[in-house]
C-alpha cells in the first residue's frame, strides 16, 4: 500500500482503480457511500446536484453511478437519462426513500439496473456494486463474443444459439451445472433481443421463503397483510416490458407452479390482496443446474410448466467440455481481478488448471484465480499459489471439506495476518470444499454445513464467492 497526501491509504496493489460517482444532496450520505467504495478499493467522485452529475460525466468515465431518487434541482431518473446520453455503458443504481417502489420501477424502465432503500444496508449496497461491476461496459460489449469467451466448437454452438434465441420472444430454458454461465447466458439473449431496452430482472427462486413467493412475484395492494402498508410491484411488474430470468426454477414450490403458470398463460397478474388482474409483458427465461426433465418424471415439477417454459432449450456446458478455453479464460478473468497489469500463469499452473475436473466450473474458476492473485508472491501466479487438491482433478474425493480445511504443516496453521483474516480463509475454504463435495448443490452443501441455505447465501457474498 502507498501513503497519499491526503493522509489516506491507497488500496491499489495492482492496476487502475475503477471510478464511481456518487449524486446525493446529503454529505453524510456522500461520505458514507465514498467510506464504504474507499474501502472496496474504488475511488468514488461526488455531486450535489443533476448538474454537478452531468458536469463529471461530461468530463470521466464512470464504471457505476449511484444516485438519489431527490436532488435540489431534479430527480434521480434525470441522472440516469444523462448517463444514458453521455455514458451509455455505465450501469446506474438509485437510492430512494423506504417503501417508494414506484419511482425505483420507474427508475429500472428508464435505464437503471437495480435501487436501494434508505437507510442504506451496507451488506446490500456491497453486494449491489459487486454485481454492478460484473456488467459489460464498453470494452465488454453485450454482443455475445466478447462476453462469452472461448474458442471451443461447445461455446462457438451457444453463441450461434444465442444469436437465434434472440431473434426470438418464446419462452427459454438453460440447462447446465451451476457455474457454467446461465445467468449470462440469458443477460446476453436479452441484450441482444428486441427487449433490451426493457429490464433484465433475475430472480433466484431458491432464495425466497414460500410465505413471500405471491406478493415478491406479484406485488401486493396496501393492507394486504400486516406489514403491507404500500402498494408494491412484484417482480413480473419491474421485468415488464424486458425479461424475467427465473434461476433455479426446480427449487418453485407446486403451490407456486400453479400461479406462475397462469400469470405465463394468461400475461396477467393479480397482486395480493387486489381485486383485479393487471396486463404484463415479460418474456421468461429459466434455467436450473438440476435435470427439469427428471424432476417431473419424479412429479416435483408441473409437467404443463415445463412445457411452458422449455419451449426452447440452451444447454450451457461444463468447463471440463471446453478445456481448450481455460487459457483464454484464465487471461480474462486475471485482467478482471488485477486490472491493466495481471499476474502471468507458470506452465506449472496453467499445466494444473487444465487437468483439474472443475466441478464448479467457470466460477470455480474465478474463486480459484481471485485466491491466488492474493496469495502469489510478485507477478506471477505458481501451481501452489492454486491451493488445488491434486487428488479432485481426475477423481472423486472422500471428506474435501475437512481436508480444505486441515493445515498441511504446523508453520501453515497460523499465516501471517490478523486473525479476522485468517477466520475468514477457514470460512472459505471450509464453503468451498462442501460445494465442491455436493457439485455445487447449494442446499445440499448448507446442509453439510450445518447452516441454513439463507446463511450460506450470505457467506458466498460475504465472501466474494458468488
Amino acid at each position: 500500500m502507498e501513503s497519499r497526501a491526503d493522509g489516506r491509504t491507497d488500496r491499489r496493489a495492482r492496476g487502475e482503480l475503477r471510478r464511481v460517482l456518487v449524486v446525493d444532496d446529503e454529505a453524510d450520505i456522500r461520505e458514507l457511500l465514498d467510506l464504504t467504495l474507499s474501502r472496496m478499493g474504488l475511488a468514488a467522485d461526488c455531486a450535489a446536484s443533476v448538474g454537478e452529475a452531468r458536469s463529471l460525466l461530461a468530463s470521466c468515465r464512470y464504471h457505476l453511478c449511484l444516485t438519489d431518487m431527490r436532488l435540489p434541482d431534479g430527480e434521480g431518473l434525470d441522472v440516469v437519462r444523462a448517463v444514458g446520453e453521455l455514458c451509455p455503458q455505465t450501469p446506474v443504481a438509485v437510492i430512494t426513500a423506504f417503501g417508494s417502489t414506484e419511482n425505483a420501477v420507474a427508475a429500472l424502465k428508464a435505464g437503471a439496473f437495480d435501487y436501494l432503500a434508505k437507510p442504506v444496508a451496507l451488506d446490500q449496497l456491497r453486494t449491489l456494486i459487486k454485481s454492478a461491476l460484473e456488467l459489460p461496459n464498453s470494452e465488454e460489449q453485450v454482443a455475445g463474443e466478447d462476453r462469452l469467451i472461448g474458442t471451443s466448437l461447445a461455446i462457438a454452438v451457444v453463441r450461434e444459439m444465442i444469436d437465434k434465441l434472440a431473434r426470438s420472444q418464446a419462452p427459454v430454458y438453460i440447462s447446465g451445472e451451476s457455474g457454467s454461465g446461465k445467468e449470462l447466458a440469458a443477460r446476453l439473449i436479452h441484450a441482444q433481443s428486441a427487449r433490451n431496452g426493457g429490464g433484465f430482472v433475475p430472480v433466484n427462486c431458491g432464495a425466497i421463503p414460500e410465505s413471500l413467493m405471491e406478493s415478491e412475484f406479484f406485488g401486493y395492494r396496501k393492507g394486504a397483510f400486516t406489514g403491507a402498508d404500500s402498494d408494491r410491484d412484484g417482480f413480473f411488474q419491474a421485468a415488464s416490458g424486458g425479461t424475467l430470468f427465473l434461476d433455479e426454477v426446480a427449487d418453485l414450490p407446486l403451490a407456486m407452479q400453479v400461479k406462475l403458470l397462469r400469470a405465463i398463460q394468461e400475461k396477467r397478474v393479480r397482486k395480493v390482496g387486489a381485486s383485479a388482474e393487471e396486463v404484463v409483458d415479460v418474456r421468461i427465461i429459466s434455467a436450473t443446474h438440476r435435470n427439469l426433465r427428471e424432476e417431473v418424471d419424479q412429479g416435483r415439477f408441473r409437467q404443463d410448466l415445463y412445457y411452458r417454459l422449455a419451449v426452447i432449450e440452451l444447454r450451457m456446458p461444463a468447463l471440463r467440455e471446453r478445456s481448450e478455453d481455460i487459457p483464454i479464460l484464465v487471461e480474462s478473468l486475471l485482467l478482471k481481478i488485477a486490472g491493466s497489469a495481471p499476474p502471468k500463469l507458470s506452465e506449472p499452473a496453467l499445466q494444473a488448471l487444465s487437468t483439474y475436473a472443475f466441478p464448479g466450473n467457470v466460477r470455480e474458476l474465478e474463486n480459484i484465480l481471485e485466491r491466488a492473485f492474493a496469495l502469489c508472491e510478485g507477478e506471477r501466479i505458481e501451481a501452489a499459489d492454486l491451493l488445488l487438491d491434486g487428488e479432485s482433478a481426475t477423481a472423486t474425493t472422500t471428506e474435501p471439506a475437512e481436508r480444505a480445511v486441515r493445515p498441511a504443516t504446523p508453520e501453515a496453521a497460523m499465516p501471517a495476518g490478523s486473525l479476522e483474516h485468517y477466520l475468514e480463509q477457514i470460512e472459505r475454504q471450509a464453503i468451498i470444499g462442501a460445494l465442491e463435495e455436493t457439485r455445487w448443490n447449494k442446499t445440499q452443501a448448507a446442509k453439510k454445513l450445518g447452516i441454513t441455505f439463507r446463511a450460506l447465501r450470505y457467506r458466498l457474498k460475504k465472501l466474494n464467492l458468488e
